[in-house]
């Protein structure tokens, strides 16, 4: 089944201890949607000005990603970041970031995508998380994204709109400061008390974990001995684990689980090179071929 996302594209300079990338393609929307077209059909809901270069957006050709709601804004500048992994590869320095057409009207969502059933919200202002979902009357299964910005500053607009959401996708920095507890198993219960039926809480080189309310669950990192560009690590894990779940009719913490290993086999394609370099340069088989190494693993 198709897997709307609606999140950021944008122009990305990266500064990593193997190098350094200038103006290469970035942002959650591009990670995600590469990602979850391993496993599903993508519908993209995202904005870019009038700015960015056309081949930045050839990256989506051939790929199942249906672009029909991705806007070119006249007039507007696309999102820019510019991060630094130098001192910790666990951690990106924001030397610089311009908002640009992220800070304007979230971008419209196309008729023939009203009919969704599979719907992840990418970090955003949790007010235009809500419109969006409000338009969305089909959806079965719905997921979103945070950030401590909107924890901070928008609290009560996320707690509304973590009413209406099936699932939360974090990292653990987040939910300690979401909910105000260390522990992660309690902060993941905190949030569920807010509604989501479950709670995914990403910790960087030391896995995720997954919190319902029928049990507990830690997988760990894959074992990369790769680490080129941690950029896009995050959602490219969760584009892996929604890609899986549109294909599932059930979303039992069985089914979630093995979503989360997916997920976090992309991830580890990720970062093995810069911007895109490691996605691009696998295909589905090499994804089944390391989730089930990783299976094996992860068997004692």
């Amino acid at each position: 089944m198709p897997l709307l996302f609606t999140g950021s594209l944008g122009i990305d300079t990266v500064e990593t201890p193997t190098g350094k990338r200038d103006d290469v393609i970035g942002g959650s929307a591009v990670y995600f949607a590469y990602a979850a077209s391993f496993f599903t059909p993508v519908r993209l809901v995202g904005a870019v000005g009038d700015d960015c270069p056309k081949p930045m957006l050839d990256v989506f050709k051939g790929r199942d990603i249906d672009t029909a709601g991705l806007e070119v804004r006249q007039g507007s500048k696309t999102f820019r970041w510019h991060g630094s992994y130098v001192k910790d590869l666990n951690e990106a320095v924001t030397v610089e970031v311009d908002l640009n057409v992220l800070a304007e009207r979230a971008p419209k969502i196309p008729d023939a995508f009203l009919d969704s059933r599979y719907v992840f919200l990418a970090n955003t202002h949790p007010a235009l998380q809500q419109q969006m979902l409000g338009n969305l009357k089909a959806a079965k299964l719905v997921v979103a994204d945070t950030m401590n910005l909107w924890i901070t500053t928008e609290r009560a607009e996320l707690v509304k709109l973590l009413g209406k959401i099936h699932g939360l996708v974090l990292n653990d920095g987040e939910a300690r400061l979401l909910t105000e507890k260390k522990n992660l198993i309690a902060a993941a219960r905190d949030v569920l008390k807010m509604g989501p039926k479950f709670v995914v809480i990403k910790k960087g080189e030391h896995g995720s974990m997954l919190v319902s309310d029928k049990d507990v669950f830690v997988l760990p990192a894959y074992p990369a001995d790769v680490v080129v560009d941690p950029t896009g690590a995050g959602d490219s894990f969760a584009g892996g684990m929604m890609g899986y779940l549109a294909t599932q009719g059930t979303f039992s913490p069985a089914t979630i689980k093995r979503a989360m290993a997916f997920g976090t086999v992309v991830a580890s394609h990720t970062i093995a090179d810069f911007s895109l370099g490691g996605l691009q340069a696998i295909d589905r088989e090499a994804i089944d071929d390391r989730w089930h190494q990783f299976k094996q693993a992860m068997s004692f």
